[in-house]
This record gives C-alpha cells, sequence and structure tokens, in this order.
C-alpha cells in the first residue's frame, strides 16, 4: 500500500507494467472499467427519473426547461473540459487525476442526490461533469501504461464495453431505486461504486504521465464554456418561453454563436488548443465527427421525450419505464460487431448512411405511437434504433481516429468525445426546446378558462398539467394533456428524423465509393 501511495506522489514516470502479473493487469482493467461504468450509467439513470423530477409531490417540481438543464449541464461541462483533463493527467499523473475526478464524481453525486431545489440539482450536475472529465482521459491513459502493445486493443475493446452495460443497466438501476426510494437515490447509487473503484485504483495502478507535457488552454476552455451556455441557454429558454424573438433569446443564441467564433479563431492559432480546430481540415474527420454528432443529438433528444411518454402518458412506473428501454441498449450493443463486419464488405461510406437511414425511419415511426400501442411493436421500434445509432457510432470513430496521424491521435480522441457530449448537449436543448413549444401552443385552448397563474404553470410540461388536472379535479385535462404530448412528440419525431437524414448525407459525400 505505501509503494502504492508513493507513486501516487511521484513526480516520476512509471515504467510500463505490462511485464507483469497476468491476472493484475486484468484485475487493473476491471477497475477501469467500473471507472468508465460510472459515468456513463450516470448518463443513462437520469432518462427514468425525469418524470418524477418533474412531479411536485415526489420530485422538485422541475419544469421542461430546468430537466433540460440538469441534464445539460453534466454534459455540457464534460464535453468541454474532456481535453483539460487529458491534459491535467500529462502533466501531474493520470492515477493522480484518476483519484480526484472519482471523489469529485463522488462528492457531487452526493450533493445532486441531496438537492432541495431544481438550481442547486443543476449546479451540482455541472459538478459531476467536471469529474467526469477528469475520469474518462485517466482511464485509457492507463491502459496504454498497463498492456503491453500486443493486449491493449483487445484490453480497450472490453474497456469499451462498460459503455455498453451502462446504457443497458442504467434505466433498470434507475427505476428499481425510484421503486422503493426517494428521486435523490438515482444520485446517491455511485457512491458505493466510486468507493469500489477508488480502493481498486489505490492498489492495482501505477501512476501514468506521458513524456509529452501538454499545456493547458484555459482561455479556450473558458471560450467554449461561454459559448456554448449561452447558446444551449437561448434554446432552452426560448422553448420555454415559446418567445424566439425576445430580446433574451435572441441576445443569447447570437451572442453565443459570437463568442464561439472567437473561440474557433483563437483555437487555429494556439499551440495548443482545448479543442483542435486544425484536425477539421480533412474531409474525412470532419465528415465522421459531424454524423458522430448528429448520430448523439438524435438519440439523446429521443430518450429525453421517450421517458416521459412512458411514464407520463402511458403511467409506466420508473422501473417499468426501464424494463421497456432495454431494447434500444441491446441494439446499441449489437450495432458495433455487425457494422464492423459489413463495413469490411461494403465500406464505411455505404454502410453508415444506411444505418442513419434507418435511424431516421425509427425516428418517423414515433408518429405512430399513442396510448393503446402495443408494447411489442415499441420494442422492436427501440431496438431498430438502438442497432442504427450502434451501426452509425462505431465505424464513425475508427474512422475518426484511422484517418490521424499517430501523434494527433490524443487530441483526435479528445474532439470526438467532445462531438458526441455537444450532439447530446445540443439534441436535449434543441429537440426538448421544441418538444416543449409545440405542447404549449398545442394545449393553451384546453387551458384557456384557468386562472392566469394557473394556465402558466399547466402549460410549462405534460406532468404539470396533470397535476393541475388533479388539483382542480378536471379529469378531461388529463386527456388534452396526453392528447397535446403526442402531437409535440410527433413534431419532435420529424425533426428527429431529418437531423438522421441529414447525417446520412454528410457520411455519403465523405465516404463515398471512389469510381473506377
Amino acid at each position: 500500500m505505501a509503494q502504492q501511495l508513493d507513486g501516487l506522489a511521484s513526480d516520476q514516470d512509471p515504467p510500463n507494467t505490462a511485464e507483469g502479473s497476468g491476472a493484475r493487469r486484468w484485475l487493473a482493467l476491471g477497475v477501469l472499467m467500473l471507472a468508465q461504468f460510472t459515468v456513463w450509467l450516470d448518463n443513462t439513470i437520469l432518462n427514468v427519473a425525469l418524470n418524477t423530477l418533474a412531479s411536485p409531490t415526489e420530485g422538485l417540481g422541475a419544469t421542461t426547461n430546468e430537466l433540460q438543464w440538469s441534464i445539460s449541464s453534466y454534459t455540457l461541462v464534460f464535453a468541454v473540459m474532456l481535453f483539460t483533463g487529458g491534459a491535467l493527467g500529462d502533466r501531474y499523473g493520470h492515477r493522480r487525476l484518476l483519484v480526484i475526478g472519482m471523489a469529485l464524481f463522488g462528492a457531487a453525486s452526493l450533493w445532486a442526490g441531496m438537492s432541495t431545489g431544481v438550481t442547486e440539482l443543476i449546479i451540482a450536475r455541472g459538478a459531476m461533469g467536471v469529474g467526469s472529465a477528469l475520469i474518462m482521459p485517466a482511464t485509457l491513459s492507463l491502459i496504454s501504461a498497463v498492456f503491453s502493445e500486443r493486449e491493449r486493443p483487445m484490453a480497450i475493446a472490453i474497456w469499451s464495453g462498460a459503455s455498453g452495460l451502462a446504457i443497458a443497466a442504467g434505466p433498470l438501476v434507475g427505476g428499481a431505486l425510484l421503486e422503493r426510494f426517494w428521486w435523490g437515490s438515482v444520485f446517491v447509487v455511485n457512491l458505493p461504486i466510486v468507493g469500489a473503484a477508488l480502493l481498486g485504483v489505490m492498489f492495482l495502478l501505477p501512476a501514468a504521465r506521458s513524456a509529452n507535457r501538454v499545456k493547458l488552454d484555459p482561455l479556450g476552455v473558458l471560450l467554449s464554456m461561454i459559448g456554448l451556455l449561452a447558446l444551449v441557454y437561448g434554446l432552452i429558454e426560448g422553448g420555454h418561453r415559446n418567445e424566439w424573438t425576445s430580446p433574451l433569446v435572441v441576445g443569447s443564441l447570437a451572442g453565443g454563436l459570437l463568442v464561439l467564433v472567437v473561440f474557433v479563431r483563437i483555437e487555429l492559432r494556439v499551440q495548443n488548443p482545448s479543442f483542435d480546430m486544425r484536425l477539421f481540415r480533412s474531409g474525412k474527420f470532419t465528415g465522421a465527427s459531424v454524423a458522430v454528432m448528429l448520430t448523439f443529438f438524435s438519440l439523446s433528444g429521443s430518450m429525453f421525450y421517450t421517458s416521459f411518454y412512458l411514464q407520463g402518458a402511458l403511467g409506466q412506473t420508473p422501473f417499468e419505464a426501464g424494463l421497456n428501454l432495454i431494447p434500444v441498449a441491446v441494439g446499441v450493443l449489437l450495432g458495433a460487431p455487425v457494422s464492423a463486419a459489413l463495413v469490411r464488405k461494403l465500406g464505411l461510406g455505404p454502410v453508415v448512411a444506411l444505418a442513419m437511414m434507418v435511424a431516421a425511419l425509427t425516428f418517423l415511426a414515433y408518429t405512430w405511437l399513442d396510448l393503446t400501442t402495443a408494447m411489442p411493436w415499441f420494442w422492436l421500434l427501440l431496438a431498430a434504433q438502438g442497432l442504427a445509432m450502434g451501426s452509425a457510432v462505431a465505424p464513425t470513430t475508427e474512422a475518426i481516429m484511422a484517418v490521424l496521424p499517430p501523434d494527433r491521435t490524443g487530441a483526435g480522441s479528445a474532439v470526438n468525445n467532445s462531438m458526441r457530449q455537444i450532439g447530446g448537449v445540443l439534441g436535449v436543448a434543441i429537440l426538448g426546446s421544441l418538444l416543449s413549444s409545440v405542447y404549449a401552443a398545442d394545449v393553451a385552448p384546453d387551458l384557456a378558462a384557468l386562472p392566469g397563474p394557473v394556465k402558466e404553470t399547466a402549460e410549462q410540461s405534460a406532468e404539470a398539467t396533470r397535476q393541475v388536472a388533479a388539483e382542480a379535479s378536471l379529469p378531461e385535462l388529463v386527456g388534452a394533456a396526453n392528447d397535446s404530448f403526442l402531437h409535440a412528440m410527433h413534431v419532435t419525431s420529424v425533426v428527429a428524423a431529418g437531423v438522421a437524414v441529414l447525417g446520412a448525407v454528410v457520411i455519403w459525400f465523405s465516404f463515398r465509393p471512389k469510381r473506377g
């Protein structure tokens, strides 16, 4: 133990431990998978808790835009801090940063679970995002330190599987917890996992540091954070207020875009940018990155409103909703090996373009969902959606890394992960705001007779309308809420389908087969 602690505090690079005990190496991989699992579990477990958080009695009475922020605050901070997390690990040691990241993630999870208001929850979720940004780069770097070049591909493949397991486990774990405990349990559950991972890190993992200490880019991180925050704020507030021409919304959107333009210009000039824009000079890198972003845009946005469909419109319990979301996780897990075989035969462009077109069809199929849809049809829809998304993400991620020279893979990996998270943030912000706007406009005539303050509350979300209906003994409003929500979901799904088609077009023209 003393030797492990000495390694954590040491300023010297450790020797590669790949020649050590085989069992110890694979146990260390298990620890790194546990850390990876924790990060991804938190990404998926919240989906089944959204409806509970929206309830004034069982949760925090969160509005749709507040729920969007509870997701986006985590993902946004995670996205813009990834490069900094990797650079800090190179400078101060990856095991040290992993310990700090896990400790911060655990403390922030406890804070989130004990939050007494939505604003406090949003801030705690942002702190969790910082912890995740320290964890993710450290786990991959430590795999390189622990495994030999021959064993490394297998280790990375197994490590990547932790995210698939988390996607499948998140809704189930979240649903089971919400059946028995309060809403905060979906965050507090991280604590024992973090504790086990920290013990494993201390005993099994070496310190690991790159020979090249990358300089930090605090200005780039700050500008990207400000620009994306302003942009996402404008998108979410526009949907919440249903006033897209208000000075606040227009100013936020314009200001965010302006800051991001300045950010791009600066990143093109600095030596060690937090988001290396020069990588986008490669057409294939650009096409694959945009396709990944659009894939996560559609998937994250659709999962946001699917949870409300299951628990709100259909009245399912959180655990039932978690069970019914399993097919999408199974589809994602199967998508990678299926697409790998097809890419070898047909090429990346046709396979990924076809996958995204299939995804678009699944989003269009949402327009046939109503209160009487049989669950087997819904499972088939989700399985096809997951299979399509998994078939798109795995090859494009591989393509991103394949077109980069060896000395740029670190920067490329950071950009790839950031594009995923940014796509998720924008998907929840844009599709969530569209859902909110369409719902408010559609349900307004049914709420016209309500007093002003009550009407404003009821318009915020379908869950709020149902709550007002229960308190005012107006059962007819429940039917109006369900009808308006279904209409809003159908409209939003058509937009998600359009985004998936755009991704198919981008990837086709970026990787189209050469004639002759």
